[in-house]
């Protein structure tokens, strides 16, 4: 029972706190975490014990795949590039300054253990950063690279740790070995990942309900974490891999499941991510009682020497790799060097996260300076999420990178719902033409002709306001027809089961109508 109290205590003050959150413009794994360290400080609070293998299993699966299944695999491809040298190339340069920062200030700190401490903290977390650009309007293509590089830099991050884990503790280190192994573990994890998806696409299509189809792909992420990790192959590629083929797939899916996993999967990314941000607040205790024996002017000047090489080490690295492949005149000429402001936010979108604290939890116990290793891990994770997370929106404005609310539809939405209007009016055209439905096809035309009338001229000033107009009129009049039914169940009773559906497809047509209005309004 007293694992079920912490845990509903602890789900409440994730609501509070991502309420604060809200209410003060900041982001919520900003808060969640200096909440997290609030309460680790109240007088009688117990200690948790953040079990790293347990964080890792439980915690990363569902995050990365509910983050794979919504990537843009059109624009994942076309940013392959910039998104590799950001989750391979910046986490090893990032990797190797910190393991040099650490060299020169302790001396006698192993080169291998510097740099397995490096990998612990060097892949940025997303989870921070996607906070503050869904409230922005960001250029595609910095979404793109951002979550791109967050489905990757882990498992390059985790296998360079393995490997230095294992040379600190055996005394030897090969480059050339871990090369090697990381090409073997990600192409190995990858094919688990694809098999697992690949088998649960061809599952669902037998399943014919929505909520066995929706936990199949829920045990999806962990059989593929699972399978891939008891082969000693990549679990976080894995899984990766199982969410892109599951994305690409989801539009065979039924309207019902879509809309239904997607609920799903919203409420299990809030959880876990509430429960991982605020957990990494409450080790704050547990993580000072063990550095009694350091002098804090010492653990000071390592905390903020660690953050500072953090988020310089991302900046020294993507203007350099941003413009060298440019000197390149093919790759100039079909991808021109983007506006500094763009390479700026990526630079400062390198917050860190759950992952660097469960490397640094996971360290052998016997590891050199294991327990300042993961202090300054907690540093690197607060400083990073505090000075970098509740600065993003302000940098992002500073640089005029946010693109301007557009007035109308944009030329691609419209040219898609014109697309969709205009065959949907041909195939109540033919069906006019039929003997006996001829007639009913008919009354019909005249509503489907208005739709492509209003959609050809969707930027057209007049046409638009008429259309926003007419969105407006729908959306009062459905309001209306849902406060009746009310009324009606009051006064005269109605089934439950029949209240359900009602309002199920009156909640459908409302969400539908407030997208094409915010649409119509920019």
């Amino acid at each position: 029972m007293a694992i079920l109290h912490a845990l509903l205590a602890l789900m409440a003050a994730c609501v509070v706190f991502a309420l604060l959150a809200r209410r003060t413009q900041l982001p919520y794994p900003v808060v969640l975490v200096l909440g997290g360290m609030a309460l680790a400080l109240i007088p009688g609070m117990p200690e948790i014990e953040l079990d790293p293998q347990f964080a890792m299993a439980f915690f990363l699966p569902p995050l990365l795949q509910v983050s794979a299944i919504r990537t843009d695999w059109t624009a994942f491809k076309g940013n392959i590039r910039p998104i590799l040298l950001l989750a391979v190339g910046a986490v090893l340069f990032t990797a190797l300054c910190v393991g040099a920062a650490m060299k020169l200030l302790i001396p006698d700190f192993p080169w291998a253990a510097a740099i397995a401490f490096g990998a612990i903290v060097a892949p940025p977390d997303a989870v921070a950063a996607a906070a503050v650009l869904r409230k922005l309007r960001l250029p595609p293509r910095i979404v793109a690279v951002l979550e791109g590089e967050s489905l990757i830099n882990d498992a390059t991050s985790l296998v360079l740790y393995r490997f230095a884990v294992v040379a600190t503790m055996a005394g030897t280190f090969s480059w050339s070995e871990a090369g090697e192994t990381f090409l073997a573990v990600s192409i190995g994890g990858a094919a688990i990942g694809w098999v697992i998806g690949r088998a649960t696409i061809w599952a669902s299509a037998r399943l014919h309900d929505t909520l066995l189809e929706t936990a199949a792909s829920f045990i999806a992420c962990y059989a593929a974490f699972f399978a891939a990790e008891a082969l000693h192959l990549s679990g976080v590629i894995a899984v990766v891999v199982t969410g892109l083929v599951l994305g690409r797939a989801q539009h065979r899916l039924s309207a019902n499941t879509r809309s239904q996993s997607r609920a799903v999967w919203t409420f299990i990314e809030f959880v876990l991510n509430s429960l991982v941000f605020i957990l990494i607040g409450l080790q704050l205790n547990v993580i000072l009682d063990r550095l009694d024996d350091y002098p804090s002017w010492h653990l000071a000047l390592l905390a903020v020497a660690v953050s500072l090489v953090l988020i310089v080490s991302r900046f020294v690295w993507l203007f350099p790799a941003s413009w060298l492949p440019r000197q390149i005149p093919s790759v100039r000429r079909h991808d021109p060097m983007p506006p500094w402001g763009h390479i700026t936010v990526l630079s400062w979108a390198g917050m860190r996260g759950v992952v660097s604290l469960a490397a640094a939890l996971a360290l052998p116990v016997t590891f050199p300076e294991r327990d300042l290793l993961i202090f300054l891990s907690f540093c690197a994770i607060l400083a990073t999420l505090v000075v970098q997370g509740t600065s993003l929106e302000w940098v992002i404005r500073r640089l005029g990178v946010e693109e301007p609310r557009r007035a109308n539809m944009s030329v691609e939405e419209a040219a898609a719902r014109t697309l969709i209007a205009h065959a949907a009016l041909r195939s109540i055209e033919r069906r006019a033409e039929d003997v006996l439905d001829g007639a009913i096809a008919q009354d019909l035309l005249t509503e489907y002709r208005d739709r492509v009338r209003l959609l050809d001229g969707v930027n057209q000033g007049p046409i638009a306001a008429e259309r926003a107009s007419r969105l407006e009129h729908r959306l009062h009049a459905l309001r209306a027809g849902r406060d009746r039914l009310l009324r009606h169940r009051r006064e005269d009773g109605l089934d439950e089961h029949l209240m359900n559906r009602l309002v199920d497809e009156l909640d459908l047509e409302e969400l539908r109508l407030r997208r094409l209005l915010g649409a119509a309004d920019g």
